[in-house]
């Protein structure tokens, strides 16, 4: 039998090689496996990886609904990060809906050379002018950090002189190793200027925020529906169809729940510092994984009504489904998936698949740390290089509002039965014989392909026509193909008729991969003929 990993591994140099192997293993659970992750990508490799200012505005800010994002840089940055990922958004109260809108500053070659703080002000009059925005938030691309724009300086202009809200985020594509870096620069922006700005008062017995969710193909409103259903008062959104009026008083809710750890488990360690907020991972993606999210929410709180309210929800969704959900699984079970998108998705979703049947040999993440595939027990012995000291790691005091939710006994009965305030991990959660692949590349993708032969691979718009090139369906679960939403009970059953409808078309048996091609060339007249020479 072939070692897979040694095989993928043959086919490079011996730099490469170097650098490349502590970034695959094999699951294996009779002992302690460490993983290279949050470390540069090799030159020249097709990585999958976003950059810094990807990260700022394109996952963690580009969501919200009542702020105008303005993008400081070469209009392809602003357009890049601009509608890609199908952040859902409805108009506020007041008729505002900013992600329908992509602003840039369109930044030319007279501005880097002569500067682009002119241009900005320019920018933000203009868009002042026009849409009489209460919040702007600016984000700066690699140009504008070479240059030396302050942005800053035209922030605090800009505040003075239209008397709004206006953050600047230097969030430079270059700074960090991958997009993670810009999802903790937003962390910080939001904490310093915005989380804790507005105490008036929120009414509802349980006050929770949801961290981490950016309503991709609506997922966030079919997971605020359950919550509300149960009984929850979603106070705040991290991101997905959020607003900066609502995140300013999230520091008013009970708990955090946090479903994307890596983007946004700055803010809930922060919040917890400052505010006392306790957090919770959760994972809404998945009907057993819903189901036991419901039910660790309510154990938190630990009232024996809300519990009883959380197990009549899950009995009436469930049922609503159940048929359906039985034909799915029929049609899917036994089918092989692979995985590689960012945030938690490589986790989340295999607990989805294992309900209709399928099983994951290989997951992987575009710009997870160490702490996101061995769980967070290694924080403390990560070792903080050159790239990690370029991002501002805030350290929070207690704030005058500080308050527990929870008695030091209580907490740390629910550290036990729950998991508060930590995250496992993905390699714990994969059955040994399994594959786990940090930062993966297009060679590696079609190398594994060819020798785990999946059935399914799910992952971004970078590699799924790679992908699907080589005959295997491939998904995107940055955008879901258009479709979803993918999360809580309702989103199972759209998944796993995605899911179905997919593996059953028959475009695949008409396509012929790669390495099924060794024997073949194309002969001048453009068809494929047998080479006896090959």
């Amino acid at each position: 039998m072939v070692e897979v990993k040694t095989e993928i591994l043959s086919k490079y140099k011996a730099k490469v090689f170097k650098s490349r192997k502590d970034h695959i293993l094999e699951v294996d659970s009779s002992k302690a496996q460490e993983i290279a992750a949050n470390t540069r990508a090799i030159p020249g490799i097709m990585t999958n990886r976003g950059c810094c200012y990807a990260g700022c505005k394109g996952v963690v800010l580009g969501p919200l609904k009542d702020t105008l994002v303005l993008t400081h840089g070469p209009i392809g940055c602003g357009f890049y990060s601009w509608g890609t990922r199908r952040n859902k958004a409805r108009p506020d109260e007041n008729g505002e809906n900013f992600v329908q809108y992509c602003f840039s500053t369109d930044m030319q070659e007279p501005d880097i050379v002569f500067g682009g703080d002119k241009k900005l002000r320019k920018a933000l009059q203009e868009a002042y002018e026009i849409f009489h925005p209460k919040r702007i938030m600016i984000c700066s691309t690699c140009p504008v950090g070479l240059i030396g724009d302050d942005i800053h300086a035209v922030a605090a202009w800009a505040e003075k002189e239209f008397n709004i809200t206006c953050v600047a985020f230097s969030c430079e594509g270059y700074k960090g190793v991958s997009q993670s870096a810009g999802h903790h620069i937003a962390n910080n922006g939001l904490m310093k200027r915005i989380i804790g700005t507005d105490d008036r008062e929120v009414e509802g017995k349980y006050k929770i925020n949801l961290l981490g969710e950016y309503n991709i193909g609506g997922d966030g409103w079919e997971t605020e529906r359950i919550l509300k259903k149960v009984g929850y008062k979603v106070v705040a959104i991290f991101t997905g169809d959020g607003a900066l009026a609502d995140i300013a008083r999230s520091h008013k809710a009970d708990l955090n729940l946090v479903q994307c750890h890596r983007s946004i488990n700055y803010v809930a360690e922060m919040m917890r510092d400052a505010f006392g907020t306790n957090w919770l991972k959760v994972n809404f993606i998945g009907l057993k994984a819903t189901a036991d999210t419901l039910r660790n929410i309510a154990t938190f709180f630990g009232d024996s009504s809300l519990m009883d309210r959380t197990e009549e929800v899950i009995e009436e969704e469930m049922a609503a489904i159940a048929g359906d959900v039985a034909y799915f699984k029929n049609r899917l079970e036994g089918r092989k998936a692979a995985i590689f998108v960012g945030g938690s998705r490589s986790h989340h979703y295999q607990e989805l698949l294992r309900d209709f049947g399928v099983t994951t040999v290989l997951a992987g993440y575009e710009f997870a740390h160490r702490d996101d595939y061995e769980g967070r027990r290694v924080i403390p012995n990560l070792k903080e290089d050159a790239d990690s000291k370029n991002i501002e790691n805030l350290v929070m005091s207690k704030d005058m509002r500080y308050r527990a939710f929870l008695s030091p006994e209580r907490a740390a009965e629910l550290k036990e039965k729950i998991g508060l305030e930590n995250y496992e991990g993905l390699i714990t959660d994969m059955p040994d014989g399994t594959f786990v692949v940090d930062d993966l590349n297009h060679y590696e993708t079609e190398a594994f392909i060819e020798l785990l032969k999946p059935d399914i691979f799910f992952s971004g718009i970078k590699d799924k026509y790679v992908i699907q090139k080589g005959g295997v369906l491939s998904r995107q679960l940055h955008s879901y193909d258009y479709s979803g939403p993918y999360s809580g009970f309702k989103g199972s059953l759209i998944f796993g008729r995605d899911l179905t409808m997919g593996l059953y078309a028959p475009a695949w048996k008409l396509v012929s991969p790669p390495w099924a091609q060794k024997n073949e060339k194309l002969s001048q007249d453009g068809l494929l003929r047998e080479d006896s020479d090959a």
